[in-house]
């Protein structure tokens, strides 16, 4: 019987480590709430430490609020962060230099958007649907979808979509209650 016990009391605290070892760093948790429900992305500092910094930076202004997804491409990603919904705005911040990785793209991966220079990304970003892995290496993987992404496959396809899709809200985590 207290082997029962001591079993059952080590597997709690088992699955209680792994339970705190997933939850999310609100600091470091980007939400996205669509007209279908919310998106949480984990930013990676760890990766691209300029581009978390900026995309946190615009999250706190409000930047990214009402922003409509103006390039979305059927098994390939979903683009956004343009003030103009053209794809050819930024914010007023200087560009950022390339933060290049070889962290893979897959389903879920977040990127930054920019021209043919490498050092021109700005506020756009991309989620990834399928077929991104080509952008290893290529374009800044500064976050990555860790729920939500059922919504992110709702957003309306074209470039541009006839009815694009918005950013409802975007903030951190931690600004969540605030």
């Amino acid at each position: 019987m207290i082997r029962f016990f001591l079993s059952t009391a080590l597997a709690l605290c088992a699955l209680a480590s792994v339970a705190q070892a997933q939850a999310p760093d609100p600091q470091n948790t980007l939400v996205i709430e669509l007209k279908t429900g919310k998106v949480l992305i984990k930013l990676r500092p760890d990766l691209a430490p300029k581009h978390v910094a900026r995309a946190q930076q615009l999250a706190k202004q409000g930047f990214y609020n009402g922003l409509k997804f103006h390039r979305v491409i059927d098994g390939f990603m979903a683009q956004t962060g343009d003030p103009q919904g053209t794809g050819a705005g930024g914010s007023s911040l200087p560009d950022l230099p390339a933060e290049f990785t070889r962290e893979a793209y897959k389903r879920g991966s977040v990127g930054a958007a920019r021209t043919s220079d490498p050092n021109s990304a700005n506020s756009q970003f991309f989620i990834c649907y399928d077929g991104c892995r080509p952008l290893t290496g290529q374009y800044t993987l500064w976050g990555e979808v860790v729920e939500g992404m059922e919504h992110v496959d709702k957003i309306a396809r074209g470039e541009p979509p006839a009815r694009p899709d918005v950013m409802v809200k975007v903030y951190l985590l931690s600004d969540a209650k605030k």
